[in-house]
């Protein structure tokens, strides 16, 4: 097939036109020649020549079917690049990820549409990377970067906050696309961090914490805690008095050590208040 099929609108699919953003991207993955790198949705390949010059192994996950067949065909001569034709929500990326010794350096042109729920795959796998680089809708990006007490910060900030070092490297504007998606995009740096930046006992309860904290905005934290199924059968009262919280608080006032501390507490108590 051709790479100059329209894109699906049903994909998401914005692809990177802008050879200048493409270098400035790779540079901003820093690939090594031994690095195994995973590319997430290849698009029509803007940035899997570069990638397959630079690293000691590729592979490609494209949603697309008739976008696979076409990076397999004409990278079939390259050993180094395997094309995953599927869902990266579908595929097991830890055993894909465990079939290298090393940790992977991951690049992406994530679909808006699938951005977040893609964000939670990786973190799951975090221990298994060396370096993201990620193209996300400035909105994302900005969420992922902010400080407690501001409109953007959520659920997403304090979990993958807790694994990663985040920082923007540059933003991209929709001329560099095609079709112009309606908003400015960002480019990522997502390090990942050898311990937690904080400790925060049973995981688990932690995502638990924090997706409650958030789940009804306008609400105290108390009352948000309530439901949480990470919190059932505890002395709520209890719980925060020991964490010095104020109960009256909402969730997105809370720093990622508060959540930790109500996480630990919860990990360590919850049972015998049970």
């Amino acid at each position: 097939m051709s790479s100059n099929r329209r894109p699906l609108k049903s994909l998401g699919q914005n692809f990177l036109v802008d050879q200048n953003v493409v270098e400035k991207i790779i540079n901003s993955a820093r690939i090594q020649p031994d690095d195994a790198v995973l590319e997430i949705g290849p698009g029509r390949g803007a940035l899997t020549d570069h990638l397959a010059e630079r690293a000691g192994r590729l592979v490609l996950i494209e949603f697309d079917h008739a976008l696979a067949a076409y990076h397999r065909e004409r990278l079939k001569e390259n050993p180094r690049v395997t094309v995953i034709d599927a869902d990266v929500l579908k595929v097991d990326l830890d055993a894909l990820l465990s079939e290298t010794p090393g940790k992977w350096n991951v690049v992406a042109n994530l679909p808006y549409n699938i951005s977040t729920e893609v964000l939670f795959r990786l973190l799951e796998v975090h221990h298994r990377l060396s370096r993201m680089t990620l193209m996300l809708q400035k909105e994302v990006g900005d969420r992922l970067a902010s400080e407690p007490d501001c409109s953007a910060y959520g659920v997403t900030t304090v979990l993958l906050g807790l694994w990663f070092d985040i920082r923007r490297s540059f933003i991209v504007h929709p001329g560099s696309f095609h079709p112009r998606p309606k908003v400015d995009s960002a480019i990522l740096n997502f390090t990942p961090l050898l311990t937690p930046r904080a400790e925060v006992g049973n995981e688990n309860i932690f995502r638990g914490v924090v997706k409650a904290a958030f789940s009804m905005r306008r609400k105290t934290l108390a009352n948000c805690l309530k439901s949480a199924e990470c919190t059932k059968g505890t002395d709520l009262e209890l719980l925060l008095k020991s964490c010095d919280i104020d109960g009256r608080r909402r969730g997105e006032t809370l720093s990622l050590e508060e959540f930790a501390r109500l996480s630990r507490w919860l990990s360590e108590n919850a049972p015998l208040v049970a």
